[in-house]
């Protein structure tokens, strides 16, 4: 059976932990260590083993995920050196890239580099990764058996692409989050109490996406299919356009792509 190995027991770990047990995969068989003790307190509870320090989680390990945040990686994998064997090594920090995994590990080629985001947390995740080349087909069929029990993966065909990926799904969630913030707002100032607003805006968002995610329409054809001539939809959308949307979302993003390039940068 496969052990997973998690060096970190944030959030992010435990989502993953408990989709696959969810999934059918024995909790036995998942071991978690973290600095702080109390943090593994919920893994344990889940059936998920505890160890008493990194090398220890990583021993027999068939993957290890490290899902630790960005400025401690250096130091996780400097104690995971010598005990990795043949794992493949999963990496969820942004801005590390894998020539500094690989580097920090003591040149371990079974490294992948993934960009997850927050709804993973619900099992709605959307994670873009990159293999290095020492990754083999068997391991890259693991990496995906992993990542996709908190939602859908896909592989990039460069590691640089990655940078996109954290601009548009990576720090995603929060755009859409803060568009809702503003629409709920504005209901109120409409009149709504607010959690008549919250109901309204937190449903014609799911549903929104799920007609996006069911159908192979362009979302531009789904927007002008329900945005009528003279409308209120039609009021709305020229109010959006007028004041610059498009270009505010294109900079946006933009802020975004540079900024994980220059995390990367630094971790080099």
């Amino acid at each position: 059976m496969t052990q997973v190995t998690f060096i970190g027991a944030g959030n992010i770990a435990y989502a993953i932990a408990g989709g696959l047990i969810e999934g059918g995969h024995p909790a036995a068989h998942i071991v978690a260590a973290d600095p702080m003790p109390g943090q593994l307190d919920r893994f344990t509870e889940l059936g998920v083993q505890a160890a008493g320090s990194n090398a220890e989680a990583a021993s027999g390990a068939d993957v290890v995920l490290l899902t630790v945040k960005p400025n401690i990686v250096e130091t996780a994998c400097g104690e995971l050196q010598g005990a990795l064997g043949d794992a493949l090594v999963i990496s969820v920090a942004a801005g590390i890239t894998l020539g500094s995994l690989q580097r920090w590990l003591g040149d371990h080629p079974a490294t992948v580099r993934c960009m997850p985001n927050t709804p993973a947390l619900e099992r709605q995740g959307m994670t873009g990764a990159y293999p290095a080349p020492g990754v083999t087909d068997a391991q890259r069929a693991l990496a995906e058996q992993v990542l996709g029990a908190v939602g859908s993966l896909l592989w990039v065909p460069a590691e640089s692409d990655l940078d996109a990926v954290t601009a548009v799904s990576g720090s995603g969630p929060a755009y859409f989050f803060l568009l809702m913030e503003l629409m709920q707002r504005a209901a109120v100032d409409l009149g709504l109490d607010p959690d008549t607003a919250r109901q309204l805006v937190v449903k014609t968002a799911l549903g929104a996406a799920t007609m996006v995610d069911r159908r192979d329409d362009d979302v531009a054809e789904l927007r002008q299919a329900v945005t009528s001539p003279g409308g209120t939809t039609a009021a709305a959308i020229g109010t959006f356009l007028d004041g610059g949307l498009p270009d505010l979302v294109t900079a946006a993003l933009g802020a975004a792509h540079r900024r994980s390039i220059e995390l990367a940068a630094e971790s080099d």
